[in-house]
């Protein structure tokens, strides 16, 4: 009989075990794939190696206006991936030493749920079955597949790809077209024009990068059109095969040259197959629905990261593993999600937390905004020869606190997290510039914002 059963070990699952663990419980983790997930196989951390290799060579064949000149620098996709895949196993192994180290018992194979009986939850991995007393479902979400006519063939044959094949390529396509403007289509669009491939984004939104600030998205969407990337916006895809990706657009019908298609238009909770409905959780739109604590409906379950489907993000995820183990364990904790960063690590970096404007005018809220160009800081004009980044910021006016901040430029990924951090804590902006930032970085056009 094991405290508590964690089903996944994405993010979410082994995060949650660690802790549950190492708080003296008996965990059992069941994994069906690989321990880290999607995340740390699949998704954020691959890609994030594959975009530095790409920055590398960027500043490699484009390094004359820093006065540094290269001959003939190539890439070889073959040791990128394999790079990757070093990355990725060291990170798996070191997650299954600490799981180890807190005494977490893993197993491997595709747990089904199979009831609950005098408050014990069953869940079987092949002809074995396990029980506990509690369950964390963090079962993760899973690439969405379109009913395009074409797709489940190009799937089969290897021409249309998803967030999984499309970190395995050997080799750079010809062409890649990019169907999904979000997150995840960026940073692969960004990736494969930089190392040669001729890219083509259609996005059937009039804007890319979900709900991302406006202003911002569409400079970054400019810097990717002076490098070469081709945006269809306010475009429908209706057909792929034959090397070429058919597409709709203000009534017209237009085809793409596709070596590569990728899916990236989003992803959704995997809430079926695995017998939830044994346990009768409550469910909507395909996701699980739970409270600030990540309980849902049944006494002693709890769902997490992206099968809840409230912030479909890794560290969204880890702090979600953290609020459910702690009320497992009787400490008071409770989600909050009015400062949570989003990041897209394309080239330049844009991230965000906070309010946007239209989120800010949808709910009512008052505020102010500041626009600063990122070449107020001396560190950026000194690393970024003609960048156009900003940094935005959302001042609620009576209160005078932060309410969000946007940021285009190189960086952004790091700085987002002092501003996550103002904005979690309601520091007022008096309070603020009393703070000393290091000078000269990047992150300072936090405190130069503040005092435009």
């Amino acid at each position: 009989m094991y405290d508590l059963i964690v089903l996944g070990g994405g993010p979410g699952g082994y995060l949650a075990a660690e802790r549950a663990g190492g708080a003296g419980l008996a965990v059992l983790l069941i994994e069906k794939n690989k321990i880290g997930g999607v995340c740390l196989n699949e998704g954020c951390v691959p890609s994030k190696t594959l975009l530095n290799s790409a920055k590398i060579y960027d500043y490699a064949t484009h390094g004359q206006k820093y006065g540094v000149t290269t001959e003939k620098a190539t890439i070889d996709q073959a040791v990128v991936i394999a790079r990757k895949d070093k990355v990725v196993r060291n990170l798996v192994a070191g997650v299954k030493s600490t799981l180890k180290r807190n005494q977490v018992t893993i197993q491997d194979g595709f747990g089904q749920i199979l009831g609950r009986e005098n408050g014990v939850i069953r869940v079987a991995v092949g002809e074995q079955v396990f029980e506990g007393k509690q369950l964390i479902i963090a079962t993760g979400s899973e690439a969405v597949v379109p009913p395009i006519p074409g797709v489940r063939e190009g799937l089969q044959n290897g021409t249309v790809l998803t967030n999984r094949e499309i970190l395995n390529l050997t080799e750079i396509p010809e062409s890649l077209v990019v169907v999904g403007g979000g997150v995840i289509g960026l940073e692969m669009a960004s990736y494969y024009q930089t190392v040669g491939s001729a890219v083509t984004v259609i996005e059937m939104l009039d804007h890319i990068a979900g709900n991302a600030d406006r202003e911002l998205t569409a400079i970054l969407q400019k810097n990717f059109e002076k490098k070469g990337i081709v945006f269809h916006l306010n475009a429908q895809v209706t057909a792929v095969g034959d090397g070429l990706v058919t597409f709709t657009k203000n009534g017209a019908i237009l085809k793409a040259p596709a070596a590569k298609t990728l899916l990236s238009v989003g992803r959704r909770a995997v809430t079926t197959g695995f017998g939830l409905e044994t346990l009768g959780v409550y469910t909507e739109r395909g996701r699980i629905l739970t409270d600030a604590q990540g309980r849902t409906n049944v006494p002693g379950v709890y769902a997490i990261g992206d099968a809840n489907g409230v912030w479909m993000l890794a560290h969204a995820a880890y702090r979600e593993a953290e609020v459910a183990v702690n009320t497992i364990l009787g400490k008071k904790d409770t989600m909050r999600y009015n400062a949570m960063p989003s990041v897209l690590y394309t080239s330049p970096e844009m991230a965000f937390v906070g309010e946007t404007e239209e989120t800010a005018t949808a709910k009512g809220l008052k505020f102010e905004k500041k626009v600063l160009p990122m070449g107020f800081s001396g560190r950026y004009l000194a690393e970024n020869e003609g960048g156009d980044g900003i940094i935005k910021l959302l001042i609620d006016p009576d209160r005078q606190r932060i309410l969000g901040c946007h940021l285009l430029g190189s960086y952004a990924s790091e700085i987002i997290l002092a501003a996550g951090i103002l904005v979690e804590s309601e520091m007022r902006l008096e309070a603020i510039k009393e703070l000393v930032f290091p000078h000269p970085t990047v992150g300072e056009i936090i405190r130069e914002a503040i005092f435009h």
